[in-house]
């Protein structure tokens, strides 16, 4: 499955002026790789550009319904401190998803960095959203250049072999 799966990352916070550009670049490079043979799409489930992506790829179901919405959560309680449009929007993606995988039942201090390595270590590709050279975004993508996985940033538009 890993050479069907494509997973995402990517920061929290998007300006609000570059929203509309990326998500249209994420939905091209989505449609792109379905047309490569990838079917599997792994989300972590985070504000942001995991929303983002997720949100992508059931919008995408409509017009290939073969393709796959697989939500690795580092816990059962992710969503807790989250305001009320946030939360419903991620209940929404959660109730569309095709599985639902969970790191842990509640918050630990690894939950995160387990999501992440898990995403990485289940998929061939690697979608981001990188502007930042420190947290959690900044460890998946290099994580996932240590595996060997193809990287490809949306916020430059380029690809690391």
């Amino acid at each position: 499955m890993p050479d069907q799966t494509c997973c995402f990352t990517g920061h929290r916070r998007i300006p609000v002026s570059e929203r509309a550009a990326l998500e249209n670049r994420l939905e091209a490079e989505i449609v792109k790789l379905i047309h490569q043979g990838v079917r599997y799409f792994g989300a972590g489930g985070a504000l942001g550009f995991d929303t983002m992506a997720a949100s992508a790829v059931l919008r995408l179901k409509a017009q290939y319904p073969h393709i796959r919405l697989i939500l690795v959560l580092p816990c059962g309680d992710q969503a807790a401190g989250w305001g009320e449009a946030d939360k419903k929007t991620y209940n929404l993606i959660l109730r569309l998803a095709d599985k639902v995988v969970y790191i842990s039942e509640r918050y630990s201090r690894r939950c995160m960095h387990e999501r992440n390595r898990h995403l990485v270590d289940h998929s061939e590709i690697c979608v981001c959203y990188f502007v930042q050279t420190k947290g959690g975004t900044a460890y998946t993508v290099n994580y996932a250049k240590q595996k060997g996985l193809r990287v490809v940033n949306l916020a430059w538009q380029s690809s690391f072999e």
